[in-house]
């Protein structure tokens, strides 16, 4: 092969190999990795006596997503109609999110708690991104201790904590 050609066939080669990981990622998520990641969540949910659930989404395929959701709920807070009638403004828990990528590999994120007409969602957190074959028992384990500690921090908000402002990021000196 002529020299000029070697750095371009390099990245062909590379790019072939990537376009083949892909399919073996997402083979591997129908087959198997879905199950487990599933299978996984509910033991640890089971052992450690949390109020959750675990579903697959399942809206567009190889985007396909594994949900350990902590569900929803009235948030306590009501809009007030009249004198008699009141609507409930209603909570999303927050979830932890094992969701495939276009490329197949695995992106786990954290949504956090939500409540409708009371701001605007928080931004999802991105953990990590994984290949298939990385994903083991004790990643799931902090994965869910990561989400936990996310969500006690949002649920027990308060101002004892100056750098996690909510709101208007406002200058205190004026200027």
């Amino acid at each position: 092969m002529d020299a000029n050609y070697f750095a371009l066939h390099r990245k062909v080669q590379e790019y072939k190999t990537i376009l083949a990981n892909t399919d073996k990622f997402r083979e591997e998520w129908k087959t198997s990795l879905r199950d487990r990641i599933a299978k996984t969540l509910k033991e640890i949910i089971k052992i450690v006596d949390i109020d959750a659930f675990v579903e697959v989404q399942t809206p567009v395929v190889n985007l396909e997503a594994v949900v350990l959701s902590l569900g929803v709920e009235k948030s306590g807070l009501a809009q007030r109609i009249d004198s008699h009638l009141r609507r409930d403004f209603i909570k999303q828990r927050g979830a932890l999110v094992y969701q495939q990528l276009f490329n197949g590999k695995i992106i786990v994120l954290i949504q956090y708690p939500f409540i409708e007409n009371y701001g605007q969602p928080h931004e999802p957190k991105t953990i990590a991104i994984y290949r298939p074959e990385e994903l083991c028992l004790d990643f799931f384990i902090r994965h869910v201790e990561q989400f936990m500690t996310e969500i006690i921090q949002w649920e027990d908000f308060d101002d004892d904590q100056p750098a996690k402002q909510i709101g208007f990021q406002i200058n205190p000196k004026g200027y």
